[in-house]
């Protein structure tokens, strides 16, 4: 069995510990003397020069003492802003922050889950093949320290990912996804004297974002402009618009028709006024999908039953460290830890689904 009031205690522990993306050194340290001290083998990566961390990703690795598959627990070590100096409040059982910073439950509630069960094995000398933990950085960023891992380092071909809401839920496919980054280049003029003359950015840049398809799309595709930047005094015709957009879909080919409208729209518009384009996208991630009846499926599904859980399988719109797990030829999924209303100041997380996280941890390792 879990040890209820040391999960909790080592969960606070980890969300008063600042590591937001790039800054992740010292949540690194606390898990890995927290394994360290169990007899897992510590692995820390070079990958700090790639990701921007001030750490690499993190394996600790418990070698089996009985036969079986060996398995991969994944969480990431990063936090959303703003996470600099939670504060933690429990509360008729439910944990979140005081409300000025988010709760760091994702994905902290991961992390805990998988080191509480880890602890339990060791202690009672619980029969176990090969367990492995990799904790990951700059997750919240692009999947950057997945993107980097060392996969000959990795233990088996089976994954886990710690990483979304509620327990119970195994992530069966995850969208593939494009970051597009846009400049529309028009020409100065002076606003008041002669702007007619002028081109303006924004107006173009305007325009095509109000012709493109964004937000939902269908069922598996959406897409989302996070942010406009141009700065100019009023009197002066704005020469540059830039726009930073994203879009995600399960299907690959939905993924590259709404990446090409996008770019159509925005070419359209700068042709209509005159004005040029400089277009940039990249892939961050590639779609995963598993059949239902896949092993790595019916193993979560049993340790979901065997903790008392019901099994649901879902599909998903978000990214996560799978995506980049299943590219490299793993059996990557996703499961739910309870986290709730998270990139938020309001997130929040249950005690009660903390603790059924980590007998489903504990149950997946068992032999």
């Amino acid at each position: 069995m879990i040890n209820k009031e040391r999960l909790l205690n080592t969960f606070l522990d980890y969300v008063r510990i600042d590591s937001e993306s790039r800054d992740e050194a010292a949540m690194a340290r606390r898990v890995i003397d927290d394994l360290a001290a169990l007899g897992c083998e510590i692995y820390v990566d070079s990958t700090a020069d790639k990701t921007g961390s001030n750490t690499g990703n993190v394996y600790a690795t418990l070698l089996g003492n009985a036969p079986g598959e060996p398995i991969v627990l994944s969480a990431h070590l990063d936090t959303v802003v703003p996470g600099v100096g939670v504060e933690p409040v429990v509360e008729d059982g439910i944990i979140r922050s005081k409300g000025d910073t988010v709760l760091g439950a994702d994905d902290k509630s991961g992390v805990a889950a998988v080191v509480e069960a880890l602890r339990v094995v060791t202690e009672q000398n619980i029969p176990h093949p090969t367990v492995q933990a990799v904790f990951t950085v700059c997750e919240e960023i692009g999947l950057l320290g997945s993107v980097h891992l060392e996969y000959d380092k990795l233990a088996g071909k089976q994954a886990i990912a710690l990483d979304t809401g509620t327990p119970g839920v195994i992530v069966t496919s995850g969208p593939g996804q494009y970051k597009i980054e846009a400049t529309v280049v028009g020409r100065k003029a002076h606003a008041g004297v002669a702007p007619e003359q002028g081109i303006s950015a924004i107006q173009v840049l305007a325009e095509a974002i109000a012709n493109m398809k964004l937000l939902r799309i269908d069922p598996e595709t959406t897409a989302n402009i996070g942010a406009i930047h141009a700065d100019y005094p009023t009197n002066i015709v704005a020469e540059r618009a830039t726009m930073s957009a994203e879009c995600r879909s399960r299907d690959a080919a939905k993924l590259e028709e709404q990446a090409e409208h996008m770019e159509a729209c925005l070419r359209v518009a700068c042709e209509k006024y005159g004005a040029a384009l400089e277009f940039k996208r990249a892939k961050a991630y590639e779609a995963f999908c598993h059949k239902q009846d896949a092993p790595v499926i019916r193993r979560v599904a049993a340790a979901m039953t065997a903790a008392g859980l019901n099994p649901a399988l879902k599909p998903s719109g978000g990214g996560s460290d799978a995506n980049n797990m299943c590219a490299r030829g793993m059996e990557a999924v996703v499961v739910g830890t309870g986290m709730d209303k998270v990139h938020t100041t309001n997130e929040q997380i249950a005690v009660a689904d903390l603790e059924s996280t980590a007998r489903m941890v504990l149950e997946l390792i068992k032999a």
